[in-house]
């Protein structure tokens, strides 16, 4: 009896403190690391392949109701190339997208196009004008994240800063967990270009909290193409 009354106030105090620690923000996990010794441990794991990613895996708890966490930022040392954008454009700011290097612009003949599945593009981009005729194929656009909005900055006049920002932004998305999971950079780069990519991310990320909003981030990951993922301490 004495033992269960024990075994009881045990139990309390630990639920006391549990709710306490929930309060002040959930404490860091016995396994996580500084950053700095998580980039050094997967630097390890890829020793001899250099161009292998850097991924951030980030645990978010947006309120109900929020809008879906997706944004793009410019990162201090780009780790992609290549990214191919589209631009639904006609008359001179067609002409800007491709001087800005667009690599395919068009009116509503490329709407035509990319609705049978004729053209691969990474990001697409609009002109307020032809935004009309986009929405037709906004069904098909809308689940791959790639429909021109103007809340995502996708939509402008000004054609030449949208291609430039869209070829050397990293974007990134949540899943419906709530997790936001992105490259930021190569194994190859020095730590320093690694904390830097990181830095510029998690605050990009963070922009989304609401105001008062006690714990937005949670828990935070690194990982590598063929290393492990690892909890970090200091994010």
């Amino acid at each position: 009896m004495l033992k269960s009354a024990g075994f009881g106030r045990r139990m309390s105090l630990a639920l006391c403190a549990r709710g306490y620690a929930s309060k002040r923000g959930a404490a860091p996990h016995p396994n996580s690391v500084p950053l700095e010794k998580a980039i050094s441990i997967l630097k390890a794991f890829e020793v001899g392949q250099p161009k292998q990613t850097v991924e951030l895996h980030v645990h978010c708890s947006p309120e109900k109701g929020q809008a879906p966490i997706r944004g793009s930022c410019i990162l201090p040392r780009a780790y992609k190339s290549g990214t191919r954008v589209l631009v639904f454009a006609e008359g001179e700011k067609a002409k800007e997208a491709l001087a800005a290097g667009a690599d395919i612009v068009g009116g509503e003949d490329l709407v035509n196009k990319v609705r049978d599945g004729e053209v691969r593009f990474d990001k697409c981009l609009s002109t307020p004008d032809m935004l009309p005729k986009v929405a037709k194929i906004a069904r098909m656009l809308g689940p791959k994240g790639l429909m021109p909005t103007v809340n995502k900055g996708t939509v402008s006049s000004d054609v030449a800063e949208l291609v430039k920002f869209a070829k050397n932004a990293q974007d990134f998305h949540a899943d419906k967990a709530g997790i936001v999971h992105t490259g930021v950079a190569k194994v190859g780069f020095s730590e320093e270009e690694i904390r830097a990519n990181i830095g510029v991310v998690m605050e990009s990320i963070r922009t989304h909290a609401r105001e008062n909003r006690g714990r937005f981030v949670g828990r935070v990951y690194l990982s590598s193409t063929r290393g492990p993922g690892i909890q970090i301490a200091d994010l």
